[in-house]
């Protein structure tokens, strides 16, 4: 049996009792029963951290991709996550769409900086992939 918030005896009470009684007590000796905590507030923090049922940066550009990047562009390339440091990572299938795009590199962050929840974009990695 273990401790319970209201329980005013400690471990070494319930072993003479357990023993005094012949049953045996399986509680651990330096077992710490803690108060029941509610789940809400880790998930909640969950939900925030990766961003689940909430807009992202990263949808807004997904979903402005075509006019940012030029419809040509678009369809060989893709936006992909966002750094830590504010890194927006795009994804290109071909070298020639990779070079227009860093070639245009200054206009392209200009406009996704003009983006609602964009505006922290520090700068574009443009990869192969």
């Amino acid at each position: 049996m273990a401790k319970s918030a209201k329980d005013p005896f400690n471990h070494v009470a319930r072993q003479l009792v357990a023993a005094f009684r012949g049953v045996p007590d399986n509680t651990p000796a330096r077992q710490i029963k803690r108060p029941t905590q509610s789940l809400a507030p880790l998930i909640e923090e969950l939900l925030l951290e990766h961003r689940i049922g909430r807009a992202s940066p990263e949808d807004a550009i997904r979903e402005n991709w075509p006019s940012l990047a030029g419809h040509g562009n678009a369809q060989h390339s893709h936006p992909g996550l966002i750094d830590p440091r504010g890194k927006l990572t795009i994804l290109c299938s071909h070298q020639i769409v990779r070079t227009e795009l860093n070639f245009h590199h200054a206009t392209l962050l200009a406009r996704i900086r003009a983006l609602p929840g964009c505006a922290g974009i520090k700068d574009l990695i443009i990869r192969a992939g």
